[in-house]
């Protein structure tokens, strides 16, 4: 056996037992004859393709099939959410407030976050122009910028935005992620218009008859609330009409994005545990608290539906093995 022989069947263990027992040696075969010669270990793409493909089978044998789907459609929606938020905040970061205000511009704009936002816009483009695979990256920018925000603003003594700006931007990305490879022609055709009303509505609303709009102003602070009721009805909405069809899609889209629902409304949930203006320790509290509750809930929503998944025999086909 070669070393990428016994690589290839390493990463095989992604998938449950019985369909290594029924597959294993046909998948490592298949692998083997496309590699290169003289390769010695799995490429990057590979290994990923193996790995996710392994999740999906045991998803299956747990009998948790439109999981996947489910965690696609929340990151289209996600998607959606965040390239509306980063047009808002691009419309703060061109019009910083005046210095009486006591905020301290980056340069020309309100804050150190301006390359991130910038990035979303890019990869709306991206994903609404070029294929997904060519878009991909540009995602994977954006959420590492918006990650790298508040480091990098540690570091320098730039001025970042408020953590609740942040947090549910980076919560909104990581669930953007699962976005597939070919989003829905609808959800592609509705990126820039999405942006684009969401930067015409924030530049009407921060700037008309408004002298203070910072990140710090009522109608910022107010923004991540409105976009987290509009995600949570559209959420609903989709839910309630896929699963009048028996496809139970919008209910596992709704547990994924249970996560940047909570972090998008998180100072009015700080707020409700320690009072009006809560301070960045509350805010960190509630952000940590909110981060860890939704993957535990999302955690126990699989678990407890493997428990009630009938016997594996009984969804198999009995001549072939293969969920029916």
């Amino acid at each position: 056996m070669s070393d990428l022989e016994r690589r290839y069947l390493r990463l095989l263990l992604a998938y449950p037992a019985d369909y290594r027992r029924l597959r294993g040696a046909e998948i490592v075969g298949t692998y083997l004859d496309l590699a290169g010669p003289g390769r010695r270990w799995p490429s990057p793409a590979d290994a990923a393709d193996l790995v996710h493909g392994g999740l999906r089978q045991r998803l299956r044998a747990a009998g948790t099939a439109d999981f996947v789907p489910g965690v696609q459609l929340a990151a289209v929606l996600a998607f959606l959410t965040a390239t509306a938020l980063a047009a808002v905040w691009s419309v703060i970061e061109l019009r910083p407030p005046a210095s009486e205000f006591g905020v301290q511009p980056v340069g020309p704009f309100a804050s150190s976050a301006v390359a991130a936002w910038a990035a979303w816009l890019v990869a709306a483009v991206g994903y609404a122009l070029a294929p997904g695979r060519y878009a991909r990256p540009l995602l994977w920018v954006a959420v590492l910028l918006t990650a790298l925000v508040a480091p990098v603003s540690a570091l320098t003594g730039l001025t970042p935005p408020p953590l609740f700006v942040l947090a549910p931007q980076l919560a909104l990305g990581v669930v953007a992620l699962g976005m597939p490879e070919r989003p829905p022609l609808a959800a592609r055709i509705a990126l820039l218009p999405a942006g684009a009303l969401a930067a015409a509505l924030a530049d009407h609303w921060f700037t008309t008859g408004n002298l203070f709009a910072g990140y710090r102003s009522f109608e910022a602070v107010a923004t991540p609330l409105a976009a987290g009721a509009v995600l949570l009805i559209a959420t609903l909405v989709l839910a309630l009409g896929l699963a009048h069809r028996g496809d139970f899609r919008g209910g596992w889209a709704l547990l994924v994005l249970a996560t940047p629902l909570g972090l998008l409304s998180v100072r009015e949930l700080a707020e409700g545990a320690v009072g009006r203006n809560p301070d960045w320790a509350a805010l960190t509290a509630t952000t940590l608290t909110v981060g860890l509750a939704g993957p535990a809930l999302l955690m126990l929503a699989v678990a407890v539906r493997t428990r009630l998944a009938p016997p594996r025999a009984a969804r198999c086909c009995p001549n072939c093995g293969s969920p029916r």
